[in-house]
């Protein structure tokens, strides 16, 4: 059965990371013979640009009508000067709320290539693989009121909102524990209960969600403690289990965690495990152009499409394992380079996968 990948490059680097993406999509359905079709769209500052809106309706369009989602990136100093609700980030919004992909799958993984890239000592980090899942589409990025006014001594004041229901809680605690149970078994859910309401429900929820996992270790942290945490000991957690906000903050910690942030990849999802796809980096507007990119969060989103949109493991494998090759083989963009080892550019990084991805399917 034919399936349908909407192709969103973006802005900044989104283009040329998305294009290593696209030689590695395409070296799977020559070599394997996979039905599948893409189609490309505008968004962000792009889509902006030429539309007058980050999110044209036919983008959306087909997002809702395909099977799953790649992007790029979107962002850029370029558009900083835009209305709030014309910058191109809202385009990001926008399809996590209209798609409702709830679920924020954000792995943190340290290949033993990078040890030495990890800003923390070897023993710290060594063997770190983490999931963390954050809540997509509700909490203060959603939450209204919200604004600017001036209030009543004639000051200006923001206001966010920070509100989530109980069944918005349940269902993202759900996913997650369901993680757990295919990894190590063990959940620790983030919160700063002991001044935000919100939170305080958070974690009366996710406690009596639990109940219904009993295979499953549950501790709580709050979220200043689970910072200092992540840098103190990061190998101590399996699951990260959070709200948007800080979900947010905590996964870009943990990225570097792992030596670059250029090396991660999420993946959004619905009920039924349709997603988007994309790595946690921004559009890095100072590097576009340049042919510097780290194409690997964004070919290793390929993989994470495979294995939750498309319940394609194998294909989903041979990615993930053309990527180590080309790790061992010694292949490093600037951002991961270190004395010994081949520094390409984003390119040629992108060959390299697609050179391994062909050996390793043969």
């Amino acid at each position: 059965m034919m399936k349908k990948i909407a192709v969103l490059a973006g802005d900044g680097i989104g283009p040329e990371i998305i294009a290593e993406a696209l030689k590695v999509l395409d070296c799977l359905k020559a070599e394997c013979g996979l039905p599948i079709e893409i189609e490309q769209a505008l968004i962000g500052g792009a889509a902006y640009d030429a539309m007058g809106t980050p999110l044209p309706a036919q983008t959306l369009k087909l997002a809702q009508q395909s099977d799953a989602i790649l992007l790029g990136a979107v962002g850029g100093p370029k558009w900083e000067p835009l209305d709030y609700a014309a910058r191109p980030e809202r385009a990001l919004l926008g399809l996590r709320a209209e798609l409702n992909l709830f679920a924020n799958l954000r792995p943190a993984i340290l290949y033993p290539h990078l040890v030495d890239a990890s800003t923390l000592k070897p023993d710290i980090v060594s063997g770190l693989d983490i999931m963390i899942v954050r809540e997509l589409t509700g909490g203060i990025y959603f939450g209204r009121p919200r604004g600017v006014r001036v209030n009543q001594s004639g000051e200006r004041e923001g206001f966010n909102t920070l509100v989530y229901s109980e069944s918005e809680i349940r269902r993202i605690a759900q996913s997650a524990f369901r993680i757990a149970q295919k990894r190590e078994h063990k959940l620790c859910s983030v919160d700063k209960a002991n001044v935000l309401e919100c939170t305080e429900l958070w974690r009366n929820v996710v406690t009596e969600v639990a109940k219904e996992y009993a295979d499953v270790e549950l501790k709580h942290l709050y979220v200043d403690n689970a910072a200092m945490q992540l840098v103190r000991c990061p190998k101590q957690f399996d699951v990260l289990l959070t709200d948007n906000l800080f979900g947010d903050i905590l996964s870009d910690c943990a990225a570097m965690l792992t030596g670059s942030i250029g090396m991660l990849p999420s993946a959004s999802l619905d009920k039924d495990n349709k997603g988007m796809y994309e790595p946690i980096h921004g559009s890095a507007p100072d590097i576009a152009g340049k042919g510097i990119a780290n194409p690997l969060a964004t070919i290793l989103s390929l993989a994470m499409l495979f294995r939750y949109s498309f319940g394609d493991a194998e294909s989903a494998c041979y990615v993930e394992r053309a990527v180590t090759s080309a790790l061992d083989a010694g292949y490093r963009t600037a951002d991961i380079h270190s004395e010994g080892t081949a520094k390409v550019g984003t390119s040629e990084m992108g060959s390299a996968i697609v050179d391994a991805l062909r050996a390793s399917i043969h």
